[in-house]
């Protein structure tokens, strides 16, 4: 039984309300969008947002409690049904759209009916993202937008997307932008695919010409676009740092797996090499603890970007690591086309893992951004110094 919204669950109710899912629902035998449509009616897929909009109110770090229900009777991890949608565009639905909107967008995102993807990234915008160009200009009751926006995952397979656009160029690059919803099936977007280092196509560039969006898929008011992203962008921060649950598992699981396979190629170096980076993945996991615990509370903090940083630096570690300890064989790969399986399968998975890390500390902010972030927002050391502060984004040279 859904708790009323006076309610605050508890474990336990969260837990029981999980496992009455599973129990009418077997995960094993349920079409996927029946499993997560019902999970989402019963306050699962965001414990923490409010009932009706797919949560139960309660404390977001009740949601691995759920998820770990939901994985043990076979079925998926709920995150991985629609990766964006749930962790990056969800929360933004939850504090900037009004109910109507949410409810229609919400349920069929969580049940993974409609996939989405983020124009933010520019090809002259990337770390810089508050110098992008695309432009938004009135029109009626909406917007025309032109511009080409680059780096976007899932942008082949997605129905809806959020995008960062310029509607002042007369004002200073973070004043200027404004945020909206895309439909992607609407005239004038185009996809195309971006291949890989893995040889894979999973993200892409998207081009918009005149495309219209109605100003009832604006989140915030015009000129807050930056306000908005930033809320945006700390709840990807948290989504890419908030992938390991239990002691032991995530990427160092992969490097634990190849050293137990792998006996005869032992020796004390790379033991002490793989005790400190078992090491690094605890502290990354009890600092995950944390990030949750704070976003609970609000808006993501500075745990966010620091999980974000340990976790895509790890990564690269473990797999070079990995790397390492298969000697010549790690040369290899059994295929390289945009067939080629996903990273966590075929013979090839560590290879193609080892390839797929180097985007890790780009994607999401590049960890440059992330200990600039850290710096200055959180600890409070003094700006990097920006010739352009202050400056019309339409006088700065490009």
């Amino acid at each position: 039984m859904t708790p009323s919204p006076t309610t605050t669950p508890d474990a336990e109710l969260v837990e029981a309300t999980a496992r009455r899912v599973v129990a009418e629902h077997p995960p094993t035998s349920t079409p996927l969008p029946e499993l997560m449509g019902a999970w989402y009616d019963a306050g699962l897929t965001w414990v923490h947002f409010p009932v009706g909009l797919g949560g139960l109110e309660a404390s977001r770090a009740l949601q691995p409690l759920a998820n770990r229900v939901m994985r043990e009777a076979g079925g998926p991890e709920p995150r991985t049904v629609n990766t964006i949608g749930y962790g990056i565009v969800a929360g933004t639905i939850r504090r900037y759209a009004d109910r109507e909107f949410a409810a229609r967008r919400l349920r069929p995102l969580a049940t993974g009916e409609e996939k989405w993807c983020q124009l933010f990234s520019e090809p002259g915008a990337g770390s810089d993202l508050a110098g992008l160009a695309t432009r938004a200009v009135r029109d009626g009751d909406g917007w025309r937008v032109n511009g080409q926006k680059v780096w976007n995952s899932l942008a082949h397979l997605s129905r809806w997307a959020i995008l960062l656009a310029r509607t002042d160029p007369d004002v200073p690059k973070h004043k200027g932008l404004t945020y909206f919803v895309v439909d992607m099936q609407s005239p004038g977007i185009t996809v195309r695919p971006l291949r890989q280092i893995t040889g894979r196509a999973a993200f892409n560039e998207v081009f918009l010409d005149d495309v219209f969006i109605p100003d009832s898929q604006r989140f915030g008011e015009v000129g807050e676009g930056w306000i908005v992203a930033n809320s945006t962008l700390g709840d990807e921060r948290t989504s890419l740092g908030d992938r390991v649950a239990a002691r032991g598992s995530g990427v160092i699981a992969d490097a634990l797996a190849l050293w137990a396979a792998h006996p005869e190629r032992h020796d004390p170096v790379l033991r002490d090499r793989l005790v400190r980076l078992w090491v690094r993945a605890e502290t990354q996991r009890l600092t995950g603890d944390r990030a949750r615990v704070a976003a609970s509370k609000g808006v993501a903090g500075a745990e966010s970007a620091i999980i974000k940083l340990l976790n895509s630096e790890l990564a690269q570690a473990v797999y070079e690591f990995c790397l390492e300890l298969l000697g010549p064989e790690g040369t290899l790969i059994d295929t390289y086309s945009l067939d080629a399986p996903d990273d966590e399968s075929g013979p090839t998975a560590i290879q193609r893992k080892y390839l797929r890390s180097r985007a890790t500390t780009l994607e999401g902010g590049t960890s440059e951004i992330m200990r600039n972030v850290i710096g200055e927002r959180f600890l409070k050391l003094p700006q990097e110094l920006r010739a352009d502060k202050g400056i019309a984004w339409k006088d700065i040279p490009r």
